[in-house]
């Protein structure tokens, strides 16, 4: 690992002298609520019987990262007084896009965010990340738009982790459409061609995200009523940027375990290497990113049961239902609203399935009743996803076909972007909510 637990403990305690506007008020000392080194009572309980205890090294490690923010965003995000947040997201995009320079009277704090972002970690292979980019062009555009709902689901489950979410106004359908399209718009643009280079369109969009996460804590922990450091610890920290950014590559190397195989194949590889790089981009530390099967597993098992459970209706089931009736599509056209309500279908099963452990109760009781319907439906729709995926698969192999195939699934993926609409990636604090009506156990 390339930190040393100590080096972590530092760095979290840094965060209390380096900005004092965010975390001087911070016990950096004290454990908050949300984390339990008791298994059994944490999100990971259902699933313990699956999985060996994560190794201790790993635990500590993920107990020091639950109190740690974005130090780099954070600053930048800190200037909000001083600048208001639409000169930092234009600063921010100039930067990306025409680099530092371009920036007139750049703040060394953009010029830091911006450095790092471009620093090339040690075990980066960017033609692995080509190759991981364009294997997953494929899925992004076949399979992601029916799911990306029903994954978002899941980032709800838990009130210690979903709170942000509630705060930020995603308990509106409105609200819940436009972070849900910028999710699936901010995967989207990072597997297309050279995406993730400085200068690219995945680039900027994981430097804006960075951005509106640091914005979320700036506001949280400056301005929202009832926000309890001692229950919720630090909004948004760094190891809540890992199921996103890892699931793919965890669901890969869980698969390759069950199987008894330890080495990724060339292919595998290169996905992994594509998802370690894009979360480096988003700012996840390196020593979260492990590059074997066994170490992938381990530190998402680590993070799931450092995160004690709790399911408050108010702000759970509210998210789950928001999300789940919230109309994704750009218009009202009969194919939209007909492809909305199929997909909306899809969600609850990829929900109870993926991150429910099968647990039709558990979906019931948050309101998110499974129905025949959703598995007639689902009967039909998984069936011809598969084939799609079969079928260009098959052509993607083919070396005359492969190029124009892959120029085809670009083209697929340009207009799913379209469909999602320009995702802004920022936060507004106007529209918070006190977070004093939300329980804590």
């Amino acid at each position: 690992m390339s930190a040393s637990l100590a080096d972590v403990h530092a760095r979290v305690e840094h965060q209390k002298t380096a900005l004092p506007v965010m975390y001087g008020a911070v016990d950096f000392d004290a454990v908050p609520e949300r984390y339990t080194d008791d298994i059994t009572v944490s999100a990971m309980a259902r699933y313990a019987d699956h999985f060996p205890p994560p190794p201790a090294d790993m635990v500590e490690r993920v107990k020091a990262y639950t109190m740690l923010g974005d130090a780099t965003a954070d600053a930048y995000a800190a200037l909000m007084p001083q600048f208001g947040f639409k000169r930092l997201v234009d600063m921010l995009v100039t930067a990306c896009d025409e680099g530092i320079d371009a920036v007139s009277d750049a703040p060394p704090e953009l010029a830091a965010l911006i450095a790092e972002m471009e620093k090339k970690p040690d075990w980066l292979d960017m033609d692995l990340v080509r190759e991981g980019a364009r294997l997953n062009r494929l899925p992004m555009a076949v399979t992601s738009p029916w799911m990306i709902r029903g994954a978002f689901l899941a980032t709800f489950l838990n009130k210690y982790t979903a709170l942000p979410m509630a705060l930020t106004g995603t308990l509106s359908n409105s609200g819940a459409a436009r972070r849900v399209n910028e999710t699936a718009t901010f995967f989207t643009v990072t597997t297309l061609p050279n995406a993730l280079e400085p200068r690219g369109e995945g680039f900027r969009a994981a430097a804006m995200v960075r951005l509106m996460h640091s914005m979320v804590r700036f506001n949280v922990l400056r301005k929202v009523k009832g926000w309890d450091v001692s229950v919720y610890g630090i909004p948004v920290p760094q190891v809540d940027q890992m199921p996103a950014g890892l699931i793919d590559v965890f669901l890969l190397s869980y698969k390759m375990i069950a199987e008894g195989r330890e080495e990724f194949t060339a292919e595998e590889r290169a996905q992994v290497e594509f998802s370690r790089y894009r979360c480096y981009l988003l700012g996840l530390p390196e020593d979260l990113l492990m590059d074997t099967p066994q170490g992938i597993v381990d530190i998402m098992n680590a993070r799931s049961a450092s995160i004690r459970e709790g399911f408050d209706d108010e702000t759970c089931g509210a998210l789950v239902r928001a999300t789940l009736t919230a109309y994704l599509p750009p218009n009202q056209s009969v194919g939209n609203r007909i492809r909305n309500a199929l997909e909306r279908r899809l969600a609850r099963l990829v929900l109870v399935k993926h991150f429910l452990a099968g647990n039709t109760q558990m979906a019931r009781d948050m309101g998110v009743p499974v129905q025949p319907l959703d598995y007639a439906i689902a009967g039909i729709l998984f069936p011809w996803i598969s084939v799609k995926m079969a079928l260009y698969s098959a052509a993607l192999r083919v070396p005359g076909l492969r190029d124009a195939v892959d120029r085809h699934l670009v083209a697929k993926l340009r207009r799913l972007l379209g469909r999602y609409g320009h995702a802004e990636f920022t936060t507004d604090a106007s529209a918070y909510k006190p977070a004093a009506a939300v329980p804590a156990e």
